[in-house]
């Protein structure tokens, strides 16, 4: 007895010991005064909830300190249930934050931002904000100035969001540097977020992601925009300015957006393995180069409407000795293995070049590129670059619109296309095994990041068998979990004949059901990969007749995580995603 009753001492000792360790879920907050007491209270491995219902003029002030391993979370009782409206704000100021699955939809501000990583002056570090939206918050002034995501701080996240609807003056995401004399590069991250419509603002400060100032241009940020779907973000002609050093553009798309990914200022850029579908529409653009020792490679272009300054690349003119605000000089640039097809300008060399602008480009390496263009030349040159090398590109259906440099082939390039996806390579394509060696720069990966081999192809794409671990981007790849979008949004559509429907339920604990529909009958392959591109699953590899399936999947043994479900036939490709949850 004496025996027993001892273990049944130590066992209660031993779960109030680890009860006193362990995360602490406390029941959903429903007024502001219970979520300012509950985040004043927090401790690392806390999780904050709030209650699913509209919340109007609530300002958050995340203010709290988690630590690595053991986050603070401040999240929706159900994901997309907590609407915040009016003036609504919120503000992280601290160490390893997360928000989780808010909604921010209509209302307005008098300034400000609508989410900033500071609270105070003290700045957000290692946080997050994902599953989140930010829709149509507006004042009935446009001309009142005021952004609606402005990232401070170091090593934060923005990710699986959809922003929607900006209308007024002002950037929609800014990230923000420190002064010369304080600085440290941010290593922030962006990706995976739906960044819809944004309707032409008609002055600047309409971009809808800018990384920086021109005062703090010379300054290295180190910030990765990956795999975000830009979604006709029309606001002005650069959709995304880069104003720092060393970021990187990575696995974006760009569709019927009018404008550029610009390199506006700031030195070091890497924009690889993007894609740019204009649709046709004006002024959409592609890529805007500015400034010194940039890499431009593994990108996609096509039915891009945009001239000038809003060609598929655009080159610029620089002015001597150049103020920061102003333009820089290109030296050293290097653009290779990019795709340019069905465009209205394919390049632009020497833009701007007027009586400021006298300084052509100095030292660019353009080699592998494929260009396709449908205006009257490939190449428009206002100023002649000094020193530009040519190697290993193919143009095609169009003049060159300078003499053919060495190294530069008019040949039919024998590409092709299937369903909605990409033109590609054709077997016996000259294209293949013949691209040329590029100075001073590594290229491992195509545009959809599979590996280029021993002798790589000219263009974005390498013909290959590998899984592909990015791609063009739909809707149902990026953003929240839950459905963030309305039935009224326009969306870019797959490759007819093939389709794939959202996962149900997603996201998911056990058994997963994934619709699938084609409009013929034939052999299909559905592959789920992770996000590293590893194959988890198949689901199906064979003939399937023409109507809609669904394919049953139960994850045993799969770990909790984000992954990409693809399906391939002779119809096309199709994608999904899909978010497991810890069993």
């Amino acid at each position: 007895m004496t025996r027993s009753l001892s273990l049944s001492l130590a066992t209660v000792a031993l779960s109030v010991l680890l009860s006193a360790f362990a995360p602490r879920q406390r029941p959903p907050v429903t007024t502001p005064n219970e979520l300012r007491a509950a985040i004043g209270a927090a401790q690392p491995g806390d999780t904050i909830t709030m209650a699913d219902g509209v919340w109007t003029n609530l300002s958050i002030s995340f203010n709290a300190q988690g630590a690595e391993g053991d986050s603070i979370r401040l999240v929706a009782e159900t994901p997309g249930g907590v609407i915040l409206d009016g003036t609504s704000t919120l503000r992280l100021g601290g160490d390893y934050l997360v928000v989780d699955g808010l909604r921010f939809e209509g209302g307005a501000l008098s300034g400000g931002a609508v989410i900033e990583y500071r609270d105070g002056g003290r700045a957000a570090n290692h946080s997050r904000v994902t599953n989140t939206t930010v829709i149509d918050v507006n004042p009935a002034n446009k001309e009142l100035n005021y952004k609606w995501i402005s990232m401070y701080g170091t090593y934060n996240r923005f990710d699986h969001n959809y922003v929607r609807g900006k209308t007024n003056v002002g950037t929609t995401l800014v990230v923000w540097l420190e002064s010369a004399s304080r600085h440290q590069p941010t290593y922030h991250r962006i990706d995976h977020n739906h960044f819809g419509p944004r309707p032409p603002l008609g002055q600047n400060e309409g971009e809808t992601i800018r990384i920086g100032t021109s005062d703090t241009s010379m300054q290295d940020a180190y910030v990765t925009v990956e795999a975000n779907l830009f979604e006709e973000c029309s606001g002005e002609a650069e959709i995304v300015s880069n104003k720092s050093g060393k970021n990187v553009f990575r696995g974006n798309t760009f569709y019927r957006s009018k404008g550029s990914l610009t390199l506006r200022h700031g030195n070091g850029a890497l924009v690889e393995g993007n894609v740019f579908i204009g649709g046709r529409v004006s002024d959409s653009g592609g890529v805007r180069v500015i400034g010194e020792d940039h890499v431009v490679i593994n990108n996609y272009f096509e039915l891009l409407g945009g001239t000038g300054f809003q060609s598929a690349i655009t080159i610029m003119n620089g002015v001597p000795n150049s103020p920061l605000n102003r333009y820089f000089q290109v030296k050293n640039v290097t653009i290779a293995h990019n795709t340019i097809v069905r465009v209205q300008q394919a390049v632009t060399l020497g833009a701007g070049a007027d009586s400021e602008r006298t300084l052509a480009p100095d030292g660019v390496q353009f080699h592998n590129n494929v260009l396709l263009s449908a205006g009257s030349s490939a190449i428009r040159v206002q100023d002649e670059p000094a020193r530009m090398t040519w190697d290993g590109t193919v143009y095609w259906q169009t003049s060159l619109g300078i003499d053919d440099p060495p190294g530069v082939r008019n040949v039919d390039p024998l590409m092709e296309q299937t369903g909605g996806d990409l033109f590609r390579p054709a077997a016996g394509s000259p294209l293949l095994d013949a691209a040329a060696t590029v100075d001073g720069v590594e290229i491992r990966f195509d545009v959809d990041g599979q590996p280029r081999d021993s002798q790589p192809d000219i263009g974005a794409d390498e013909r290959s068998s590998a899984p592909s671990t990015r791609a063009r981007l739909y809707p149902s790849d990026v953003g929240p979990s839950w459905p963030g979008a309305t039935a009224g949004d326009t969306r870019p559509t797959r490759g007819a004949g093939l389709r794939l429907g959202a996962p149900f339920p997603n996201p998911a604990v056990g058994v997963v059901t994934v619709p699938l529909a084609t409009d013929v009958g034939e052999a299909v392959t559905v592959i789920v990969y992770d996000t590293i591109g590893r194959r988890v699953a198949v689901l199906t590899d064979g003939p399937r007749a023409a109507g809609e399936h669904a394919l049953r999947w139960e994850p045993t043994g799969v770990a909790a995580g984000r992954y990409v479900i693809v399906a391939r036939s002779a119809s096309g490709t199709a994608r999904t995603s899909l978010t497991l949850l810890p069993r």
